[in-house]
């Protein structure tokens, strides 16, 4: 008896080929729909499967393939028992199930696609033959991805058919399914955002790339995309130019580009390590870049930049001057890019206007046996809630520099601190295991030119010695949450030496 194959795709890449290099090895083909069509429409054999059902297919299409002929044929062990029973009813055994699934996906990425029409292409019969062949690995080879067909017909022919090989088409089966019903989880989870955190949390991503190595080179690793969010972020940028992105420059190219589209102007953002190192606004990028590099020229050398506006052939040679791993804008204009060619290994990255936040509002963190999830931190400070808790008032010029201080240090590890003057970061002390540790680290760092700048907290002040480190150093206002049980003693001190401090009511930290 003749070997028998199901063909029924979504994706019909390379589907005619296949059912030929089956044909010509003696298989029977039986098919579906828009897939017998082309088969039988290139002159290969094929069976429409309502000659085997004996039954037509019904309801739109909905039901054609769920009928015990076909899933007998399907789930049937090779016993003598099992098969005894198939001769018994007329179901002839299926050895092979090649099936992908409706365009679910595609279809939701459709501006204003309805629900309805999302509906209409979830997949039943698909997903029913593809788990029904992986159940059944042992005695059926399930086919789910095109790419497979060309070593499945070379395997088939050579007789090299490994129980390994079963194994592994099972598992992609399994994932492909699985897959599909994320997608669709996510999608209808979209639709009922009352329910955030599921009791059962599935996720679809995929793999955009496998990288060299993690943040070690001990480590594998690879990079997924959400296939659900969409708008500008670091997963669904593009690539112009430069080697491929690193582990550690991923992470780092997140941190920059959701730090500088927390302004509105025009903004440049080093970061080093998973922290800003230099961040300034300018009249023009170049501007800003310059100001961004000075305030950190040590730290940036080998840093990754992001800019909120697109970068000229002026930022670009002022980019060009030292070392950069990975340099991310809006967009870059041609003279920009043909400077950039003269280091081919600088990765460029266009994100698209980065005006507004990507549809992503989730934050997720792996942890030993484990998956922590939350809202992402992306509220924003609300100047009506600002409380000045000083004597002194902080001058409209000083209340802009602690705004823009303020969105700065939630991007620093915690615990936080960050020095700004004229809308340049002159100082940065990041995740210090106590406050006024990286006070002192930031206050350093600006040097002399903390006298007149202001100072921001990404937490409240436990005790008053950060003020008191702050007043030292010629700071004239401080920002921070506020909260702490010793309020009145920092606050206290701010007023011995005239210092402005304003309370935010709103925490920031970044583990």
């Amino acid at each position: 008896m003749a070997k028998r194959a199901i063909i029924s795709v979504a994706d019909k890449t390379g589907v005619v080929e296949f059912a030929r290099g089956l044909a010509s090895l003696g298989w029977e083909i039986v098919s579906t729909g828009g897939t017998y069509k082309e088969i039988r429409a290139a002159g290969v054999p094929v069976i429409y499967v309502e000659e085997v059902t004996g039954f037509p297919e019904i309801l739109g299409g909905r039901v054609k393939t769920l009928h015990p002929k076909i899933h007998g044929g399907i789930l049937a062990r090779r016993t003598p028992e099992q098969l005894a029973e198939l001769e018994a009813h007329g179901i002839v055994p299926v050895d092979l199930v090649a099936v992908n699934l409706y365009p679910f996906r595609a279809t939701i990425e459709r501006p204003g696609v309805t629900l309805e029409e999302a509906v209409e292409q979830i997949d039943i019969g698909g997903p029913t033959l593809i788990r029904a062949a992986a159940k059944n690995h042992a005695h059926v080879l399930v086919v789910v991805n095109p790419a497979r067909y060309e070593e499945v017909l070379a395997r088939l022919k050579e007789d090299r058919v490994t129980d390994d090989f079963r194994l592994a088409l099972a598992r992609e089966a399994f994932a492909h399914t699985a897959f599909y019903d994320a997608v669709i989880a996510q999608y209808l989870g979209t639709l009922s955002p009352g329910e955030k955190f599921p009791r059962e949390l599935v996720l679809a991503f995929e793999r955009i790339d496998l990288l060299r190595y993690g943040e070690n080179p001990h480590q594998q690793a690879a990079f997924y995309r959400d296939i659900m969010v969409q708008g500008p972020c670091v997963a669904n940028a593009e690539k112009l130019q430069g080697k491929a992105l690193s582990y550690n420059n991923i992470l780092d190219l997140n941190s920059a580009l959701e730090l500088v589209r927390e302004f509105e102007e025009t903004t440049v953002v080093i970061i080093k390590h998973n922290n800003p190192c230099g961040v300034a606004q300018g009249a023009t990028v170049a501007e800003a870049y310059r100001r961004a590099y000075e305030a950190d020229p040590v730290s940036a050398f080998g840093g990754i930049v992001a800019a909120n506006r697109p970068v000229d052939e002026e930022a670009a040679k002022a980019m060009l001057e030292i070392f950069l791993e990975v340099i991310a804008a809006p967009d870059f204009t041609p003279e920009a890019l043909k400077l950039f060619q003269s280091k081919p290994n600088l990765r460029l990255l266009r994100t698209g206007p980065l005006t507004t936040q990507s549809s992503d509002w989730c934050d997720l963190r792996k942890v030993n046996g484990g998956l922590l999830f939350q809202e992402a931190d992306r509220e924003v400070l609300d100047r009506a809630a600002l409380a000045v808790v000083t004597k002194r008032q902080p001058t409209p010029e000083e209340m802009e520099e602690l705004i823009f201080a303020f969105k700065v240090v939630k991007h620093v590890k915690s615990n936080a601190i960050v020095v700004s003057k004229n809308r340049q970061v002159l100082g940065v002390g990041a995740g210090q295991m106590n406050r006024v540790g990286a006070a002192r680290i930031s206050l350093e760092q600006a040097g002399d030119r903390a006298r007149g700048a202001v100072l921001a907290s990404d937490a409240f002040f436990p005790f008053p010695d950060t003020v008191e480190l702050a007043a030292r150093a010629g700071i004239t206002a401080i920002i921070q949450p506020g909260g702490s049980v010793r309020d009145e003693e920092s606050i206290k001190v701010a007023d011995e030496h005239n210092i402005a401090m304003v309370f935010t009511g709103m925490r920031h930290f970044r583990h």
